[in-house]
């Protein structure tokens, strides 16, 4: 069983030295590659074989939205019955869906065929890193270092996602349009068992007892739900970001500076997240993400009226400096507001929720930039943060810590600054005791 570290120290140092953090970080990085494969393998392949962008991103698209709504059942059962039972069937049905998918395509299957296999495929998805996230929790619990381990945890994930598609691009198109998806299921296997074998360091499971309070869900918790709300904004400013880059840089005739554009865009991020985690916060994480959320929505309002390449990498460089506080912030507020028996869950949510924001915005700014032309998509980002500030600010009592609530009614605005500090008093003392 896992237990909790108290250090009232920050940074990175002192979070990697953490006991027992390398068993699961190393399997966890090579576990999470396959998941930033699977797309783009999946529209690689099928439109070589179908001929048709459309198809693939349908294709595509339904897997996504079938990870979105069922990765949080995964993370319920996880929190339930521990990570391992949780995460071997689900590789093993992960690997068949993604194999019935590859045979479908090769053999030129009609489009429900694979859009029915890509349910389960997307279902079966690993939620590797909400279940890293969630060992973190476990051993850090109260600990100053958790926003440093949600930095570590966003940085990681970024870079997943540059590694992810360019090594899938280069199977796909330098050995076979399947080559990607092949990859991708051979490292889900590999390094998901290898994962799942790291069983010291899983956060105990919460099983229900006689006499036992009822087992609280996730998005019972009105915090998480007002989170959710605010990931999907983040997700519209992923979906929208990439699929207007695409359309702006080929409506130029220069198609080729679109990566360099991402590029800058997620180089942003990392680097924000980076300096996320190297900071000693003394500021409380609800006014944290407030204001983080503020600056993203700021920033996503000159994309749409950029016309040129430089001004629109500077843009975009701003926009992705901004993601990261708000992402980080938002899964640090995680271990705050929801009881141990339901985070694996939680993080399951908005993860998903992410994913999810990113297939609509997609789509919408696939839409926008036929029909009205390519800078029309940039709007999709700057109306996805701007309703989900709108709710943060209009349902911010809500993002307090369960410890700080009391019964007469929310403490007055800006107390949740003092909790984080009470807190890491009163953990030093019993460390002392």
């Amino acid at each position: 069983m896992a237990s909790a570290v108290k250090d009232s120290r920050s940074g990175y140092g002192p979070l990697l030295r953490t006991p027992g953090a390398w068993t699961f970080l190393l399997p966890g990085f090579l576990a999470r590659q396959p998941f930033a494969m699977l797309t783009i393998g999946i529209v690689l392949l099928v439109q070589s074989t179908t001929g048709s962008y459309g198809t693939a991103g349908a294709v595509s698209a339904t897997t996504g939205v079938a990870m979105a709504l069922f990765a949080p059942q995964s993370g319920k059962l996880a929190d339930r019955f521990g990570q391992r039972a949780v995460l071997i069937p689900g590789f093993l049905a992960h690997v068949a869906g993604v194999t019935a998918l590859i045979i479908l395509a090769l053999a030129h299957a009609p489009l429900w065929a694979l859009l029915a296999v890509a349910v389960p495929t997307g279902a079966s998805t690993p939620q590797v890193g909400p279940m890293v996230r969630a060992r973190w929790a476990a051993r850090l619990g109260g600990s100053p270092l958790m926003p440093t381990a949600a930095a570590f945890e966003s940085v990681t994930d970024e870079f997943t996602f540059v590694v992810g598609p360019v090594l899938a691009t280069a199977l796909c198109t330098g050995i076979h349009p399947a080559a990607g998806l092949v990859a991708e299921a051979a490292l889900t296997l590999a390094g998901g068992l290898l994962f799942a074998a790291q069983r010291r360091s899983q956060p105990p499971v919460h099983r229900s007892q006689a006499g036992d309070r009822p087992r609280v869900s996730a998005l019972s918790v009105p915090g998480v739900r007002v989170l959710i709300v605010a990931f999907l904004g983040i997700g519209a400013v992923f979906g929208g970001m990439q699929v207007s880059l695409t359309a702006f840089t080929q409506h130029i005739g220069q198609p080729g500076i679109n990566g360099v554009l991402y590029g800058i865009f997620a180089g942003g991020n990392m680097l924000a997240g980076i300096a996320c985690g190297a900071i000693a916060w003394k500021v409380g994480p609800r006014r944290r993400l407030l204001v983080a959320y503020g600056l993203l929505a700021l920033a996503t309002t000159p994309l749409w009226a950029v016309t040129a390449v430089p001004l629109l990498g500077a843009v975009g460089l701003v926009v992705g400096l901004c993601i990261a506080p708000a992402l980080i912030t938002g899964y640090t507020l995680v271990e705050s507001l929801v009881p141990a028996a339901a985070r694996t869950e939680a993080f399951t949510w908005l993860t998903g929720a992410v994913a999810l924001g990113q297939a609509a915005a997609a789509t919408s700014s696939g839409q926008l930039a036929d029909r009205f032309g390519p800078s029309m998509g940039f709007l999709v980002p700057l109306a996805g943060t701007a309703l989900a500030l709108t709710v943060l600010l209009a349902l911010r009592a809500h993002l307090l810590p369960r410890s700080s609530t009391v019964a007469a009614g929310a403490p007055a605005d800006g107390a949740e600054d003092r909790v984080p500090a009470v807190s890491e008093d009163r953990e030093r003392e019993l460390a002392r005791a």
